[in-house]
């Protein structure tokens, strides 16, 4: 445990955390005291998301919930209070990408990204809120900095970026007065996760001359940088923090 133990008591559901920005989230949390429901979509994935339990110092648990289903929200939130009894964090994490140029995107890819990028983010809040802690409660949304900086071959990828930053203003702005919450999010630049990798040949040539510009360093940001900008938001003392987004990217995007 660390010296710092400001979330001590603690509950956080992020959801796919089972890798990547998410499982680095998970530890990040864990080692300042919260307990951790971890989420994977399906049981090929459950393995790696015990493993992630195991690395974490607090009581936590991991729970089966493919969120790109109209149920899968729910069910997440069900086991976490079932185990907990409340929650205290939610962390809006899960998404996927489609990098291909417009006339090749399909409403098939239309579909999956709105339902796992903006429905899950949708019902996952609209779900969790009568479970909220009574006081100093944290929403928190990964968007991406493609939601702004527009990137080509991210047609659908950034427009439901772009509706998960719209909803955090909106939230931020209804759901404190009711219930308690600050509600903010976190946009990655690129970051050096197994799915980012595997964007194609074709998205990493076209990002590779903004990637060797970016003012803090040529190279992809990594799961940790990111995850501290969702720690800072979640801590107690960021009780005065609402609406914002914080970009985590190196400089490559600056609003």
């Amino acid at each position: 445990m660390s010296l710092d133990s400001s979330l001590r008591g603690k509950v956080a559901i992020i959801s796919a955390s089972d890798s990547g920005i998410g499982a680095q989230i998970a530890r990040e949390l864990s080692t300042l005291g919260a307990s951790i429901v971890i989420n994977y979509p399906f049981p090929s994935t459950a393995s790696r998301a015990q493993a992630v339990v195991s690395s974490l110092s607090t009581p936590s648990i991991a729970v089966e919930a493919d969120l790109s289903t109209t149920t899968g929200p729910q069910a997440l939130i069900a086991a976490a209070v079932a185990r907990f009894g409340t929650i205290d964090i939610l962390v809006n994490n899960a998404g996927i990408a489609v990098n291909l140029p417009f006339e090749e995107q399909t409403l098939e890819h239309w579909d999956a990204l709105l339902n796992l990028n903006c429905r899950a983010t949708f019902l996952l809040t609209q779900g969790v809120l009568p479970h909220l802690a009574a006081s100093e409660s944290r929403i928190i949304n990964i968007c991406s900095i493609s939601a702004r900086a527009a990137p080509p071959m991210q047609t659908i990828y950034a427009g439901t970026k772009g509706m998960v930053d719209s909803m955090t203003r909106v939230w931020a702005k209804e759901l404190p007065p009711k219930y308690g919450c600050t509600v903010n999010s976190v946009s990655p630049g690129p970051t050096n996760t197994e799915g980012f990798k595997a964007a194609g040949d074709e998205m990493m040539k076209l990002l590779q001359p903004v990637i060797d510009t970016t003012p803090c360093g040529a190279r992809f940001g990594e799961t940790e940088e990111v995850a501290y900008a969702v720690v800072m938001l979640a801590l107690p003392r960021a009780s005065w923090i609402n609406g914002v987004n914080v970009v985590a990217s190196g400089g490559h995007f600056i609003m």
